[in-house]
């Protein structure tokens, strides 16, 4: 994909996806924090359920290190991996609580010291709790970039890398969701809805 077609696709994507917001259900940064931790290899209809429930008692950091490794895991059985999703979002809670003054760190830098917080987490609390600059390649950013040819690369850095510079910076945060609602609405992993896609005029894998 050229420059010129790169444009194109970014103000199409702009002109459909505008003004679009995070499934995950939050209030604050830490529930932020704490849903996309679920997130991982889990659909966000499914973290809702689980955190609209967690979040009643334990919504904060210090609410959250009263409960037990066990008794979290009881909460969050339903995303996978809740073992080592209980141990993160404890380990992070104190963390906060310890090296932070119980608020949640507001750089991507301090995020990353986290556990259970990679770049992509700790870009998604960035922009969405902090509103940062910055761009989360999640499994949908990263297919429709590759399909697309907007960035291609065989790690989620790689297109993250491509994204910043096809993106102008003011738009990465809001490109970010207008990535992965194509990805969750057209462009399946599965069956890409190519006939109804608006984006195909601009698409790599379309032509081939």
């Amino acid at each position: 994909m050229n420059t010129r077609a790169k444009k194109a696709a970014i103000a199409e994507l702009e002109n459909i996806y505008k003004g679009s917001k995070p499934a995950l259900k939050y209030s604050t940064p830490y529930e932020l924090l704490i849903a996309v931790i679920l997130s991982a290899q889990c659909t966000d209809e499914r973290v809702n359920k689980v955190t609209e429930e967690l979040f009643k008692k334990y919504s904060t950091p210090q609410q959250m290190v009263t409960l037990t490794q066990t008794e979290l895991e009881k909460y969050i059985f339903s995303c996978g991996f809740y073992r080592m999703k209980a141990e993160h979002i404890l380990s992070a809670s104190r963390d906060i609580l310890e090296r932070f003054g119980g608020e949640v760190p507001d750089t991507v830098e301090a995020l990353m010291t986290l556990a259970g917080v990679g770049k992509k987490t700790a870009n998604v609390v960035y922009s969405v709790a902090f509103g940062g600059d910055a761009i989360a390649v999640d499994t949908h950013v990263f297919r429709v970039s590759n399909r697309l040819g907007l960035a291609k690369g065989d790690t989620p850095l790689a297109v993250e890398a491509g994204l910043n510079k096809a993106i102008p910076k003011e738009k990465w945060s809001e490109a970010h969701h207008w990535l992965i609602w194509h990805g969750r609405k057209v462009c399946h992993s599965q069956r890409p809805d190519c006939a109804n896609c608006t984006l195909s005029p601009f698409c790599d894998f379309y032509k081939k």
